[in-house]
């Protein structure tokens, strides 16, 4: 039978995405923090807060069930505990009404946390880390953490390039290229919804809802017309309810930067491939995934109230009962909506195109009931079309995977084994349409036209495939691309594709300065990422034409810069930067340094974005964004040219 579980993996996915959206511990507990030398390779790091009287703040030493009372992360191996914290202040201790049979160490009031460190080799000029600590009261138990940078008194700091007062991109020397704007693909992201919501309707937990739900609303009314008027307050409850979805995301204004690393996060693209197997293994129907029944009881209580109230809390219960089957779609367009620079209304466009998609059929059967009667009855076919959306969330999964994997260049899924799975993942489906083999609830099929069909359709797609695992011009996959991992991630050493295209300086931007200066020839900065799916597409459809390439091989200086490279820049090189609207963000990894070279120069988070600049750092024209035409990116390209050439004019 099958199993029905609560989806404690929906709550992961909803909490990992919303960053910062919990309780916030910093209004709880403020801190502060300073540093004092010793000697010339020894600090103490001072941590101090006035604590809060509500709460009980764990004192540091205190092994509470195999959690750690409190602890330091540090941002670098060089970076060693010396001993533990010193603490000052009043302490208390009581039996824990938490954790059973343990008596607890508390700070109500002010206290000061005391870690000596040592640093191996040269000291930097600051030192960022995290403080975590835990604090509760009552049978409440949280953790806390206290992100801090801190001046490391005769520390070196190398100051890195990344304010240019010379780059001034929004008054270039041609004005070609592309307006800032915001918005781009909503609507793109509102009609993928709209299908998603439509495709949700064939699900066996929708489908059999649309007669009975019309037919309540045209017999129980007193009128036609009344019945049409409730059907269609119904669909638009359901469209507000899954718009409504995306509401804290633009109340609490999460920065746009946070918003877009989401896709590039390696524990969340983890997270994100675990729960997509979880979502995977429920449509094979082995469990589903419901939230809690008192949830669907109470919102079905209230469909008496009133008509409107009433209306809606029935589509309210609508969207609670068929969350077993709409889950794995809704974490789909939630993880691809944020993963933008304007997470939050994209995140509006795809919820509200999927309401729509899934509230528009009730109020046209409503209109024309004699549609009713061409349904397709619900059966079987319904359970395969679960399975068969169980493989397409196994292949989304494999995408997560990879993001991770290219963001930390572990090589576990490298472009031809990532190919290999989508194939197996293919085949599989296949053999499941012809019957090979069944999950559980599933009969024997029946090879009606539809069922052929779609063989043949899985059969192209997985054929079409077959010639990624070559090392040969056959393996570009152009209709896929941006889904697997570049060329240049591939288990041939050197993979055709790349050694024949463009191949950009990595990360190197000061070298990009030299070779410019060199050569006399303008630069073309590639602002990318390692799990951006658009740059891909940019460098496997776009890059490969001969004019776009013959401009970028013989004219430019091209450097890619990786905005979610995770390699640790050195230890003298990370700071505390404070950006051009008085925030202050720590530069830590080669991936933020670029990320805010991009925005503090070019004005934006987003990726691809290509800039043009001259060897003296003077933009030459507006930046160019996702552009799928080759020849729009090769006629902005020579407009780059055209402003280098009224640059060298201008300094004769």
């Amino acid at each position: 039978m099958m199993k029905r579980i609560r989806p404690g993996i929906i709550t992961i996915l909803i909490l990992a995405t919303q960053v910062g959206f919990g309780q916030d511990s910093s209004q709880l507990f403020k801190w502060s923090v300073s540093s004092k030398k010793l000697t010339n390779n020894t600090y103490e790091l001072i941590f101090s807060t006035k604590g809060n009287a509500q709460w009980n703040l764990y004192a540091p030493g205190q092994d509470l069930n195999g959690v750690a009372s409190a602890s330091l992360a540090l941002n670098d191996s060089a970076f060693h505990l010396v001993d533990q914290f010193r603490q000052t202040g009043t302490l208390q201790q009581q039996p824990s009404k938490i954790f059973t049979g343990l008596s607890e160490k508390v700070y109500n009031g002010a206290t000061t946390w005391t870690q000596q460190i040592k640093i191996d080799g040269s000291v930097p000029g600051s030192i960022q880390g995290n403080l975590i600590y835990n604090y509760g009261k009552g049978d409440e138990f949280y953790q806390g953490e206290f992100p801090f940078a801190v001046k490391l008194e005769g520390g070196v700091t190398k100051q890195s390039k990344i304010k240019i007062a010379s780059i001034d991109v929004r008054h270039p020397v041609n004005n070609c290229g592309d307006d800032e704007t915001g918005n781009k693909g909503l609507l793109t992201l509102f009609l993928i919804g709209f299908g998603a919501g439509l495709l949700a309707l064939l699900f066996p937990c929708v489908f059999p809802l649309i007669p009975l739900t019309v037919s309540f609303f045209t017999k129980r009314a007193q009128s036609k017309k009344q019945g049409i008027t409730n059907a269609i307050l119904y669909g638009g409850s359901i469209f507000l309810i899954y718009s409504l979805i995306s509401l804290p995301f633009h109340i609490l204004n999460v920065e746009p930067e946070v918003l877009n690393n989401i896709s590039t996060n390696v524990p969340l693209n983890i997270t994100f491939f675990l729960i997509f197997v979880v979502f995977a293994i429920s449509f094979f129907g082995y469990f589903e995934i419901t939230l809690p029944s008192s949830f669907a009881n109470r919102a079905d209580s209230k469909a008496g109230l009133g008509n409107f109230l009433g209306i809606f809390f029935m589509a309210l219960t609508l969207a609670i009962v068929s969350f077993s089957c709409t889950s794995g779609i809704l974490g789909a367009l939630l993880v691809g909506a944020l993963s933008g620079p304007n997470g939050a209304w994209q995140l509006t466009a795809g919820m509200a195109g999927f309401g729509l998609g899934l509230g528009l059929p009730f109020i046209l059967f409503a209109l024309f009931p004699h549609w009713l009667q061409s349904m397709p009855k619900s059966g079987g076919w319904m359970n395969e079309l679960k399975a068969i959306f169980g493989f397409i969330e196994l292949a989304m999964a494999i995408k997560f995977l990879s993001n991770a994997d290219l963001v930390k260049q572990w090589h576990l899924l490298e472009r031809e084994i990532f190919i290999g799975l989508w194939i197996a993942i293919g085949i599989a489906i296949v053999l499941y349409l012809c019957g090979v083999f069944r999950f559980s609830g599933d009969g024997k099929p029946r090879f009606t036209a539809v069922r052929i069909f779609f063989i043949a359709l899985f059969s192209i797609i997985t054929i079409y495939l077959i010639p990624g695992l070559t090392n040969t011009k056959w393996a570009d996959l152009k209709l896929i691309s941006g889904f697997p991992p570049p060329f240049n991630y591939s288990i041939y050493k050197p993979s055709v594709n790349y050694q024949n295209g463009v191949r950009p300086l990595e990360n190197d931007y000061e070298r990009a300065l030299q070779l410019a200066k060199e050569q006399n020839k303008p630069i073309l900065i590639d602002f990318t990422g390692w799990a951006c799916v658009n740059c891909r597409r940019m460098e496997e459809n776009v890059w490969v034409d001969e004019e776009v390439k013959d401009l970028m091989k013989n004219q430019f200086i091209v450097v890619s810069l990786y905005v979610d490279e995770r390699r640790k820049l050195p230890v003298i090189e990370r700071t505390e930067y404070t950006t051009s609207d008085g925030s202050t963000k720590s530069v830590v990894t080669v991936g933020d340094k670029w990320a805010t070279f991009q925005a503090e120069n070019f004005y934006a988070v987003s990726q691809p974005q290509y800039a043009i600049i001259s060897p003296d750092e003077i933009a030459l024209t507006k930046t160019k964004a996702y552009t799928p035409s080759a020849s729009q990116f090769a006629a902005w390209l020579k407009c780059g040219l055209d402003a280098y050439d009224k640059r060298i004019n201008l300094t004769k």
